[in-house]
């Protein structure tokens, strides 16, 4: 059973990490996101909203596009394919994780009676 928490300790941390699944997971759920929806739904400050999205996006799990709106900034965010099927992937993994954990703890339980 040692190989529940290997899978665990095993998880991809460029999503795990809490800012950075709370941002992929939103984005799977619409086309695209801008920076101010993103920054409003997480509650992150608009330099770390940054910096976690710099790492999505070195990772290719995010496309940003900057353009000017209205003479003013306007930042959109996407996931890409490779976004999409990585953080499919992870929820999947972590329900996984969740199902095999529930057998351990009873058969955990057993072997202590």
């Amino acid at each position: 059973m040692s190989e529940l928490f290997e899978d665990i300790v095993g998880l991809d941390k460029i999503i795990h990490e809490p800012a950075r699944l709370a941002i992929l997971t939103a984005l799977s759920s619409c086309i695209s996101a801008d920076f101010t929806f993103l920054q409003r739904l997480t509650g992150l400050t608009q330099g770390n909203l940054s910096g976690h999205l710099l790492k999505l996006e070195e990772a290719t799990l995010i496309e940003i596009n900057k353009k000017i709106v209205k003479k003013r900034p306007n930042t959109t965010i996407k996931l890409t394919p490779l976004g999409k099927t990585s953080i499919e992937r992870h929820w999947k993994q972590l329900e996984d994780l969740r199902d095999r954990s529930r057998l351990w703890t009873k058969e955990d339980q057993s072997s202590l009676e």
